[in-house]
């Protein structure tokens, strides 16, 4: 029952950020408003990669170069992606901070999976 609820919450946080990442940029959700400060915008697109690298870990757990490939292609594609989108303009820099925060995701939650009990087999 637990693995459905974390592959809920990872399609719902996929569906968010290729939301955020895809739609115009008058129907983008911003935090503080359109015209928010750069440094702003950064710790949105790392704090939602990470969450999205934190479930795909626990979902592939000891899986740690599957969980971080997914995430920065993720990255990657929703990039390029990006580039379809008129009024929105794709960086190298965005798919680093996307692909660090996911990384950063992913061990998080490796770390945390390391020192939780097993279950008997």
């Amino acid at each position: 029952m637990r693995r459905n609820h974390l592959i809920a919450a990872a399609g719902i946080c996929l569906a968010l950020i290729a939301y955020a990442t895809l739609a115009r940029l008058a129907g983008r959700p911003a935090l503080m408003g359109h015209h928010e400060a750069y440094w702003i915008v950064v710790i949105e697109r790392f704090s939602a990669y990470g969450l999205l690298g934190f479930l795909l870990a626990f979902l592939l757990p000891g899986r740690l170069a599957l969980a971080c490939s997914l995430v920065i292609a993720v990255a990657k594609g929703l990039e390029v992606l990006q580039t379809l989108t008129p009024d929105r303009d794709p960086g190298f820099l965005d798919v680093l901070q996307k692909a660090a925060g996911g990384t950063v995701g992913v061990i998080l939650a490796q770390t945390i999976l390391a020192f939780l009990p097993r279950p008997p087999a």
